[in-house]
This record gives structure tokens, C-alpha cells and sequence, in this order.
């Protein structure tokens, strides 16, 4: 199956050596066959934080965001995609599928943040992360920029985060969803850019 590790790069850069939770025989593999090439477009990133599979027919109907595909429910998968999740130094998100990146279309950005009770955050791969901006763009999004990176919070947790905000801990300045990209560092579709590439 083909299938891709992380590096962020606004302001954090991360590497295989970095990341602390992938798996040895990920790194491993890295070592054994550093040449594999490269695969995009097979895997995506909703803005709940579920994953999906896009076949070549799902890739060819169009865009992830209004083709996704199959919805990953496999829960030992789930659990291995999440702990072999990074960037590269450029910001396209992949998974480290052993010696393979698999790259990820990203729906709205490369975390998804779920918010406790006590307003503690924690992103949909189960990585705590300490609160350090709130943003919201024209379509009411709430994003949040943290020590681990930037991504959007999750609809189901928007009445935590609307008490957060009336509290005064989180004070969101406004954004356009099109300055996102370039002003976090990540790329939403690394399929569309390796596309345009010579």
C-alpha cells in the first residue's frame, strides 16, 4: 500500500532524528532503503482529524477537499500514521510509511485540536501542546498556534473554546484562511505542488 514524517518549519523544524514517538522500525527502514521514492495524493487529513485513504480514482475525481475517499477506521493504523506524522523542512505533512513518505492532503491545516475541560489542548494524533496564539478566519474558524504547531480546533470542542475565549485566555486575532499557509508554514496539498514541479 502506498503510503508517508514531519518537519515544521514556522517555527519549529523537525526530522526523523527529531521526533521522538516514531516507531524504530520506521527508522530503520529509513536507514535500510533511504532512496524510496516518494508518494502523494493516497492519504488525507479532514478537519476532524480523521484520516483517508484516495485511490487513483478518488485522486482523479478531484481536489481532497471535495473528493476525500475511504475513511480510515483501523485503529492500530490510526495509531501508527499519528506516531510517524511530520513535516519536511518545506511544510508539506507526510507519514512515514518505512522507508516511504507517503505525503498528506490537509483539509484545513496539519493539526487538528481537540480542548478539554480545563481548556488544556491536545492535537487529534494525542500530542499535548501548550497554548500560545488564537486566530479566526472569515469563515469562523478558531485556529490555535502552540509549541507543537498550528492547527484548527475541532467543531465538537468550539463551546470550550467560545468559554476559553469569554474567559480572556485565548484572545483570537483575525486572519484570512488564504494568508495561512504561507504565514504557518505548511502546505495544504503537496500533491497539487509536486504536480507543478518540472
Amino acid at each position: 500500500m502506498p503510503f508517508a514524517r514531519r518537519r515544521w518549519t514556522a517555527p519549529f523544524l523537525w526530522g526523523a532524528a527529531d521526533n521522538p514517538a516514531m516507531d524504530d522500525i520506521v527508522r530503520q527502514a529509513i536507514a535500510k532503503w533511504p532512496n524510496v521514492p516518494h508518494c502523494y495524493g493516497w492519504l488525507g487529513l479532514d478537519a476532524r482529524g480523521n484520516w483517508y485513504m484516495r485511490d487513483d480514482r478518488v485522486q482523479q475525481a478531484g481536489p481532497f477537499a471535495q473528493h476525500k475517499g475511504s475513511l480510515l477506521k483501523h485503529e492500530k493504523l490510526i495509531d501508527f500514521i499519528q506516531r510517524n506524522y511530520e513535516a519536511d523542512a518545506t511544510g508539506q505533512w507526510f507519514f512515514q510509511n518505512g522507508p516511504q513518505r507517503v505525503y498528506v492532503e490537509l483539509e484545513v491545516a496539519p493539526f487538528v485540536w481537540r480542548v478539554d475541560p480545563d481548556f488544556a489542548v491536545h492535537a487529534h494524533t494525542g500530542q499535548q501542546a501548550q497554548f500560545r496564539a488564537a486566530f479566526v478566519d472569515e469563515p469562523g474558524r478558531l485556529y490555535l498556534q502552540t509549541d507543537v504547531g498550528f492547527g484548527v480546533v475541532h467543531t465538537q470542542d468550539m463551546g470550550l473554546a467560545a468559554d476559553a475565549i469569554e474567559q480572556g485566555l485565548w484572545v483570537p486575532q483575525d486572519i484570512h484562511s488564504a494568508a495561512l499557509q504561507e504565514q504557518f508554514g505548511f502546505v495544504l496539498s503537496p500533491a497539487a505542488l509536486n504536480a507543478s514541479r518540472p
